[in-house]
C-alpha cells in the first residue's frame, strides 16, 4: 500500500514538472518572434545611423566614420555606450516623473507600430484586420510624450518645443490618415497583409504608388513632417530652441529621443513599402514558386531593399531642402495637403463605388 502511494506521488510530481515545462516552453515559444524583432529593429536602427552618417559625408565631400570599426559600422554603436554610461540630470524646479517617463512614451508607443508590419506573407507578428489604423493610433501617442518631455523640464524653449511637436504632428496625421484610408478603400482593407496581397496581383503596375500617385507623394510628405525629418525639423531648430524638447535631458534619456527618432523614420519606410511598393512582391520573382526558409529569406530581403531605398531618400532630402518656418509648416499641412488628401479619398471612394 506504501508502495503504491509513493509511486502514485512520483506520478503526480513528474506529472507537474512536465506541465511546468510545457508553460515554461509555450511562454518562450511567444515570447521568441517578439525578441527576434526587437533585435532586428535594434540592428535597424544601428545601420540607418551609419548609413545615415556616410551619405551625408558623401553629399558634403566629407570622409564620414572611419575609426570605430570596419568602415565606421560600430561607430553608432559607441555612441551609445558612452550615452549609456553619461551621467543623467534632472532640472531642478522640473516635473521629475513626466520629465523621466517622456522619453519611454516617445520609444514604447512607436515600437508598438511594428507588431503589424509584415516581411512576408507568414512573417508578421499581429495580422489585424484594422493593422494600419492600428499603427496610426499608437503613433499618436507618441507626441505626448514629446509634451510632458518639453513641460517637466520646466525650460520655455523646450515647453515651446513640446507644443511645436504636438502642433506638427496633428498638422500632418490627417492628411496621412486619409492618405491610409484610401489604400484601404482600394484594397478592400485595413489588414497589411491584405493589402501586400491585393497589389500583388496585377504584377509591378499593381503597386498603389501608380494607382495612388497623389496619395504617394502626400504620405511621404507627412512621413517627414511626422518624423520631424528636415526640412520639417522646426520643433528642435538649434537657431530657433536650442533643442527643443531635449534642452535639458543628457545620458541615456537623451539617447531615447534619438533612438525614437530612427525607429520613426524605420516604421515609415516600412509603411511606404507596405502600402505603396507592393511590400514583399517583386515581378520578376512572382513567376517563380519560392516557399520555405528559402522563400521568407527572399521576401524579408526584397522587403528591406524597398524600405532601405525609402530611406535613401529621405536622408538624401535633409541634405537637399532648407528648412521651413514655422508657419509655412502649418500652411504647408493645413492649406494644401489636408485639401488634397480629402480629394484624393473622394476620388479614390467615386471610383470604387463606379467599379461596383
Amino acid at each position: 500500500m506504501i508502495i503504491d502511494t509513493t509511486t502514485k506521488v512520483q506520478a503526480i510530481n513528474s506529472f507537474s514538472r512536465l506541465e511546468s515545462l510545457k508553460v515554461v516552453y509555450e511562454t518562450t515559444w511567444m515570447l521568441f518572434p517578439i525578441l527576434v524583432l526587437v533585435l532586428g529593429i535594434t540592428i535597424g536602427v544601428l545601420v540607418i545611423v551609419w548609413l545615415e552618417r556616410e551619405i551625408s559625408a558623401g553629399i558634403q565631400q566629407r570622409i564620414g566614420p572611419e575609426y570605430a570599426g570596419p568602415l565606421g559600422i560600430l561607430q553608432a554603436l559607441a555612441d551609445g555606450t558612452k550615452l549609456l554610461f553619461k551621467e543623467n540630470l534632472l532640472p531642478s524646479r522640473g516635473d521629475a516623473l513626466l520629465f523621466s517617463i517622456g522619453p519611454s512614451i516617445a520609444v514604447i508607443s512607436i515600437l508598438l507600430s511594428y507588431s503589424v508590419i509584415p516581411f512576408s506573407s507568414d512573417l508578421v507578428l499581429a495580422d489585424l484586420s484594422i493593422g494600419v489604423f492600428l499603427w496610426i493610433a499608437i503613433s499618436s501617442i507618441a507626441p505626448i510624450g514629446l509634451l510632458m518631455s518639453g513641460y517637466g523640464s520646466n525650460n520655455k524653449y523646450s515647453f515651446l518645443g513640446g507644443l511645436r511637436a504636438v502642433a506638427q504632428s496633428i498638422s500632418y496625421e490627417i492628411p496621412l490618415t486619409l492618405c491610409v484610408l484610401s489604400i484601404s478603400l482600394l484594397s478592400n482593407s485595413s489588414s497589411t497583409v491584405d493589402i501586400v496581397e491585393a497589389q500583388s496581383k496585377y504584377g509591378f503596375w499593381g503597386w498603389n504608388l501608380w494607382r495612388q500617385p497623389i496619395g504617394f507623394i502626400v504620405f511621404i510628405i507627412s512621413s517627414l513632417a511626422e518624423c520631424e525629418r528636415l526640412p520639417f525639423d522646426l520643433p528642435e531648430a538649434e537657431e530657433e530652441l536650442v533643442a527643443g524638447y531635449q534642452t535639458e535631458y543628457s545620458g541615456i534619456k537623451f539617447g531615447l529621443f534619438y533612438v525614437a527618432s530612427y525607429l520613426n523614420l524605420l516604421i515609415s519606410s516600412l509603411f511606404v513599402t507596405v502600402l505603396y511598393l507592393g511590400g514583399w512582391n517583386f515581378p520578376i520573382l512572382s513567376i517563380f514558386i519560392i516557399d520555405g526558409v528559402f522563400g521568407t529569406t527572399i521576401c524579408i530581403f526584397i522587403t528591406l531593399a524597398k524600405t532601405f531605398l525609402f530611406l535613401f531618400i529621405s536622408i538624401a532630402t535633409r541634405w537637399t531642402l532648407p528648412r521651413l518656418r514655422m508657419d509655412q509648416l502649418l500652411n504647408l499641412g493645413w492649406k494644401f495637403l489636408l485639401p488634397i488628401s480629402l480629394g484624393n479619398l473622394l476620388l479614390t471612394t467615386s471610383s470604387q463605388l463606379f467599379s461596383l
